[in-house]
């Protein structure tokens, strides 16, 4: 385990001493940490409510991403039900004006079909 502790406060580079163990006792590693608005280090406990709350916020936008894309998706699928029932009737329409018009040629036919060979 090691455990961390700020040895100076100057503002351009703090030293941190780590202790870490060894087979002999504990020693001393400086590190130079560059410093920004916040504190020179963060614990492990800061770190993990970081994350969570990362990760919270990434969820959060999942969720609500795949909420928007299920919505559209269904008005999507509304969508192409009333275009392809559009479509259908619009067959069944001209299905029903082709018979009317093959029944007016035939009777145009049966009406006028002595005199063609007439003239």
């Amino acid at each position: 385990m090691t455990n961390s502790a700020s040895t100076q406060n100057s503002t351009s580079n703090p030293t941190i001493l780590q202790y870490a163990p060894n087979g002999e006792g504990q020693f001393f590693i400086p590190v130079s940490v560059a410093v920004t608005n916040q504190q020179p280090y963060q614990t492990a406990t800061t770190l993990l409510q970081e994350n969570t709350g990362v990760h919270e916020e990434s969820n959060k936008k999942r969720e609500l991403r795949l909420l928007k894309n299920r919505e559209a998706a269904r008005e999507c699928r509304r969508k192409k039900k009333e275009y392809v029932k559009c479509l259908e009737n619009r067959v069944a329409v001209l299905e029903n004006q082709n018979k009317a018009l093959i029944e007016e040629l035939k009777s145009l036919k049966e009406i006028y079909g002595d005199k063609e060979e007439i003239v």
